[in-house]
């Protein structure tokens, strides 16, 4: 099938084929290849909005705002996937999209059209407002506004803004190039004849409701009153009793994983390796001197970029070098490990000789207790002999002013009692002497033989013959040898950005091993077991704990969970109030999660198979944006989680409709 979707899709020499294996006409090729792919794209403080149309079905797919890296690796894969004609965003953008839009436009194989628009254009009440006047033909034409929001939001999340901005300019790029109705009448508009959730290929589906409700991620505020306004903090929640990560890069990749599962049995079975190795307690040393190096880890990109600009501080030297050497010990001590573990074989591999090169390099080069008294950048004796000798003479320079300044005051005036000479980056050599009482005017400044410069504290400041030979004889020594030592700073610097891609190997792969101890950790803690990965439709729990409740209540008992191909693929859970269903249906989902991101479950066996999305109804969510009835959320609920799901999805569902009638309520518990 993907080699007759490329071949069909060839814009080249080759022959275009159909479904069917035969060979298009010309006006069948054509016809097959005339729809287009439009994709909207927003980027706000490290969040991710984007929605498609395909003009193939009418279709318009939309992702919910999630987390993309700097480097937007999020989007790039978007883009593979979808393959968009054109490219719609903001006028107004980021760096980091404008820089993301370059590179993509230097690729000679695939070069989108990238439209902008005015960022007004991306307005989210303006958003709102175009959806609800989408051309929609399954709708009836007399349906009313209000009626057409609750399907709306039934069809497509209210809660993602960036993509709703996104859709708002999507919607009205297609009424302008008017896609898929260009023979038409103006009043015709183009035509959306489904809504659908796009998900990455391979990644579970999971929507925030889920999170929420799953308390997989529960933000609170600072108890500390003094740090309401410094943001919040992680409270009682899945990500919460996992995340042990020595580094914010491990942290920040943890959080990546939860936000992202996959159905990846090789990426799975990759981390339950690593997981595996590090839970056995044979293996608790080279943990603890593991994790005792990652914390040494620091920002890689930013102390790059700022060398790139030249901008580097001391304490910048510092943190490289103690990221650098904490590497070359990382990959010193994970060589004696397995090799058989892809992990470790891939930092053994790509921890690169350049590391230990730019470690005794930094090591060599620089004075770092210098550096910090000075707060500048110097090196250490025997890098550069120029250098060197320029810092004799200045540490001789004390010893010798001393000298001159005792014949300078001979040929003073007799009421000066004493002089000195100083020093003065890009000034020079001055005479300094003290300020006599009976000089008051500055006319009273002038001494003969002696150039008057400036008065500073009661002491005046002389310019003579001797010290003008002295800055002829010694010239600026102190400017001399900071330039020299910038001149040694900027090889460095260069030295170093040549090998800067192994330095951002270490950041993946650190990154990678901190949160594989952290949920190793947190396995050996709670007591989990590594469950099996399977490619079939079976799931099967043998004494499940929900990983939250059981930290918090004294007594937890285990429940077991059984679903095969055809057996038990709908359960219904009945029983008086405050009898554990939710906590059941929860520690369900919790479970499948927990397998679906690599970690570790708390069971104590457990065989989860593929699950391709995780959904619930459990929650009554309040809502203002859409102006719905709490019940009429609660069935967009519904309707999003069946419209979203596959066969292979797990849907939880708890105590749908309770709270409207008590009618209903009688039946439906």
């Amino acid at each position: 099938m993907a080699a007759i979707e490329n071949l069909r899709r060839d814009g080249g020499g080759g022959h275009v084929f159909g479904p069917n294996g035969l060979r298009l006409s010309g006006e069948e090729e054509e016809e097959e290849d005339s729809h287009e792919v439009l994709l909207s794209v927003l980027v706000q403080h490290g969040q991710l909005g984007l929605c498609f149309y395909d003009g193939k079905d009418s279709s318009l797919h939309y992702m919910v705002d999630t987390p993309d890296n700097h480097e937007l690796h999020l989007l790039a894969r978007v883009i593979q996937e979808v393959c968009p004609h054109v490219i719609l965003t903001s006028a107004k953008q980021e760096r980091c999209m404008t820089h993301f839009l370059q590179q993509l436009g230097s690729n000679p194989d695939y070069k989108p059209e990238v439209v902008t628009y005015p960022y007004v254009d991306f307005g989210l009440e303006v958003g709102k407002q175009r959806l609800l006047a989408a051309h929609l033909p399954f709708l009836p034409a007399s349906i009313s506004e209000k009626d057409k929001m609750s399907y709306l939001s039934s069809c497509i999340s209210f809660d993602s803004p960036l993509m709703l901005r996104a859709v708002g300019a999507l919607l009205k790029c297609l009424d302008r190039r008017r896609v898929g109705v260009e023979l038409e009448d103006s009043s015709v508009g183009v035509p959306v004849l489904q809504f659908h959730a796009y998900t990455l290929r391979g990644v579970v589906c999971i929507d925030q409701d889920t999170y929420s409700v799953l308390q997989i991620f529960k933000s609170e505020l600072h108890p500390s009153v003094y740090k309401l306004h410094s943001g919040e903090k992680e409270g009682l929640s899945l990500y919460g009793i996992l995340n042990r990560c020595r580094c914010k890069f491990g942290s920040k990749l943890l959080r990546q994983w939860f936000l992202r599962p996959t159905l990846d049995l090789a990426v799975l079975q990759r981390r339950q390796e690593v997981i595996r190795f590090f839970t056995s307690p044979r293996n608790s040393d080279s943990l603890n001197t593991l994790q005792s190096s990652l914390r040494n880890i620091r920002n890689i990109p930013t102390l790059l970029h700022r060398m790139s600009l030249s901008h580097t501080k001391v304490t910048d030297w510092q943190s490289l070098y103690k990221t650098v050497y904490s590497a070359v010990c990382i990959r010193d001590t994970v060589r004696h490990l397995p090799q058989s573990i892809q992990l470790f074989r891939d930092i053994s591999e790509g921890f690169s000789d350049d590391l230990h090169y730019i470690a005794s390099l930094i090591s060599r080069i620089v004075d770092f207790e210098t550096s910090i008294a000075e707060r500048r950048f110097t090196i250490k004796p025997n890098v550069d002999p120029a250098i060197d000798e320029k810092k004799r003479r200045m540490m001789g320079l004390s010893d010798f002013l001393t000298d001159v300044a005792r014949k300078e005051l001979e040929h003073l005036d007799a009421r000066i009692p004493s002089c000195c000479v100083i020093y003065i980056p890009l000034i020079g050599f001055l005479l300094s002497v003290p300020r006599l009482p009976s000089m008051v005017e500055k006319e009273d400044f002038e001494i003969e033989g002696l150039d008057f410069m400036f008065l500073s504290e009661d002491r005046l400041h002389y310019r003579s013959q001797r010290t003008k030979e002295l800055d002829d004889l010694l010239g600026d020594l102190h400017c001399d040898i900071r330039d020299m030592e910038t001149a040694v700073m900027t090889q460095l610097q260069n030295a170093i950005l040549e090998r800067s891609a192994s330095l951002y190997k270490i950041l993946d792969l650190t990154a990678e091993l901190d949160c594989l101890m952290a949920m190793s950790s947190a396995s050996q803690e709670y007591g989990y077991t590594t469950p099996k990965l399977a490619s079939h439709r079976k799931i099967s729990i043998t004494q499940g704990r929900h990983p939250l409740l059981e930290l918090c209540s004294p007594v937890f008992v285990a429940n077991s969970f059984q679903s095969s191909e055809m057996q038990g693929r709908v359960k219904v859970i009945t029983g008086p109030n405050s009898s554990g269903k939710s906590i059941y249906l929860k520690q369900v989902g919790l479970i499948v999660f927990m397998a679906l991101i690599g970690s570790d479950v708390p069971a104590k066996e457990a065989e989860i198979g593929v699950v391709d999305g995780i959904f619930t109804r459990m929650q009554s969510r309040e809502s203002v944006s859409v102006g719905l009835s709490t019940f009429m959320i609660d069935l967009n609920q519904m309707a999003q989680a069946l419209n979203s799901s596959t066969g292979n999805s797990l849907i939880l569902i708890d105590e749908f409709g309770k709270g409207t009638n008590t009618v209903r309520r009688s039946f439906v518990n």
